[in-house]
């Protein structure tokens, strides 16, 4: 597949159905782990102009080390059970937060950040990445972006 993206547009879903056939060409026959995860990451700022969208790798039982990403610059490590992406962890679920000052323990690593939404990438069991991704805007995130998000996420082999 060629390396450049067709933005989709339509509802926040019919944007998803055009951008995940995308996603699939991209990563089908690469077997790099970063490639795919920086690929994903740009595919999704391109199509959804969001703040920061990347992914934050399992590096020990208790940290959470930056991975691909795409927006500035990020937060290198998180603690486990520590804001949003290491609750998302600690909890194994997705978590949608509309309001990130108001989210005990908030880790603000962009001021700009207003929302989030967080979706762990779960193997065998055990949570091995979470995907992040933040908006300049108050409740930027839904169900929507979560039904889709954690369709994405189950094409990445790790």
């Amino acid at each position: 597949m060629a390396e450049d993206l067709s933005v989709g547009v339509g509802t926040k879903s019919e944007q998803y159905e055009s951008l995940i056939p995308q996603i699939q060409g991209l990563l089908t026959g690469e077997d790099d782990l970063v490639a795919n995860l920086g690929n994903v990451a740009a595919a999704l700022k391109e199509q959804f102009n969001w703040l920061w969208v990347g992914f934050y790798l399992v590096t020990s039982p208790d940290e959470l080390l930056l991975g691909p990403f795409q927006g500035p610059v990020a937060c290198t490590r998180i603690r486990k059970g520590r804001g949003v992406c290491g609750t998302s962890w600690l909890k194994e679920k997705t978590l949608i937060v509309p309001d990130v000052e108001k989210f005990p323990g908030h880790i603000a690593c962009s001021s700009a950040s207003k929302s989030e939404i967080v979706v762990p990438i779960i193997r065998n069991g055990k949570v091995i990445a979470v995907l992040d991704a933040d908006s300049s805007e108050y409740d930027s995130f839904d169900s929507t972006d979560q039904h889709y998000l954690e369709k994405i996420i189950t094409s990445i082999s790790f």
